[in-house]
């Protein structure tokens, strides 16, 4: 589950981490009042679950209560790449003298903690890391031993963080691993992690995702949820028990399988397309779900072509070929069908598809040949 910043910044707090006073608001009427509580210059944040806020205008630096309440209006409502703003995070602004960037992670294939660090905070991480690659400092940490003093240190000294908090600086780190380990996060993210005017290192943002695996070590974390807006589609999935993502393309993904739906997503990727979800059917997936896989497609604009891919295993493809059909037949489908089946009883579904007379079914061999169709009938990347 991905955090909103606010939300990581009140586990930071608990934890010891420095971060800047602040209150949520959902009205103009109540950052004003979270300014007036604050007292003098204050930034008002969308709170919203991806990056770029800054670009999109969704953070805006306010001298008092006025202009709190006027960035507030200006920001609620805003459309961030997709994700529509329905609540602020109203801080005091800091007085920042430089800022750093510091993430925790688990590296799967090192079967170890993986640290990043660099005193470039505040900019494009990935392009800094593309650009200059020596300036993120990248450190393994055993996960039966913790991030250490030495370790910690030693990435402040390497990253080029001020020598004279050189000490704050470390500890800051490995506060914020403690958070990453005991709060069971996947990620924990700071840019900018800042040196302010007078020396303390804060944490001016706090992108922070927990492994829902761990939630029954966390009872408290069933709060986090009530704050989070399911989007209508992934809600719709989800009642018909579907696993369902959004993305930002115009090819619509189903497959029976996480890996074989992530591997179709990097084949469109590859073939020139952007993915418009990630819908994955589960093993075992009869006629009923693939109609409601796609009925669930259905509602969603971006959608210009499905590619289903399918592979048979426990999933009989003649069984999921029928609710190809049935859907095609009862649901109106605005938009090509291009389907790949292999496996159990694929050459009895490719003989039920040939034997549908339309156009808007297109057979593919491959995997490949599907995403290239697919791509075509999407009109390419756009």
């Amino acid at each position: 589950m991905d955090l909103f910043e606010y939300q990581g910044k009140e586990l930071f707090a608990r934890l010891g981490v420095n971060v800047p006073e602040g209150m949520v608001a959902t009205t103009p009427a109540e950052a004003r009042a979270a300014a007036e509580k604050l007292g003098g210059r204050v930034v008002v944040k969308a709170q919203v679950q991806v990056g770029g806020r800054g670009k999109a205008g969704g953070i805006k630096l306010a001298e008092g209560p006025d202009e709190a309440e006027a960035r507030a209006e200006e920001i609620l409502g805003l459309d961030i790449k997709g994700h529509v703003v329905h609540r602020l995070w109203v801080e005091k602004a800091s007085d920042i003298a430089a800022e750093y960037y510091a993430s925790f992670t688990l590296d799967r294939a090192a079967r170890k903690h993986l640290a990043m660090v660099s005193a470039r905070g505040g900019m494009d991480i990935e392009a800094v890391a593309a650009e200059e690659p020596e300036a993120v400092v990248v450190m393994h940490i055993d996960p039966v031993v913790g991030l250490t003093n030495w370790q910690a240190s030693e990435l402040v000294y390497r990253a080029g963080f001020d020598r004279a908090t050189a000490r704050k600086s470390a500890a800051a780190l490995q506060s914020l691993y403690e958070a990453f380990v005991s709060l069971d996060c996947d990620l924990v993210e700071v840019n900018p992690l800042i040196l302010t005017g007078d020396g303390e290192i804060v944490a001016l943002d706090a992108k922070v995702t927990l492994d829902s695996n761990a939630f029954f070590r966390h009872p408290e974390f069933a709060v986090f949820s009530e704050a989070f807006t399911v989007d209508p589609i992934e809600a719709m999935a989800r009642a018909q028990g579907l696993n369902f993502i959004k993305l930002e393309g115009s090819v619509g993904i189903i497959g029976n399988g996480a890996g074989l739906v992530m591997s179709t997503l990097d084949l469109v990727s590859l073939v020139g397309g952007k993915a418009a979800n990630f819908l994955d059917v589960g093993g075992g997936a009869g006629e009923e779900t693939m109609k409601n896989a796609l009925e669930v497609l259905t509602h969603d604009p971006s959608v210009r072509v499905v590619l289903i891919n399918i592979f048979g295993g426990i999933t009989r493809c003649d069984q999921v070929t029928g609710g190809i059909i049935e859907a095609a037949g009862t649901l109106d489908l605005p938009w090509p069908l291009v389907v790949r089946l292999d496996g159990t009883n694929a050459k009895e579904a490719r003989e039920m598809l040939a034997g549908v007379a339309s156009d808007m079914i297109v057979p593919a061999a491959t995997m490949r040949e599907a995403a290239e169709k697919a791509v075509a009938l999407a009109g390419g990347g756009r």
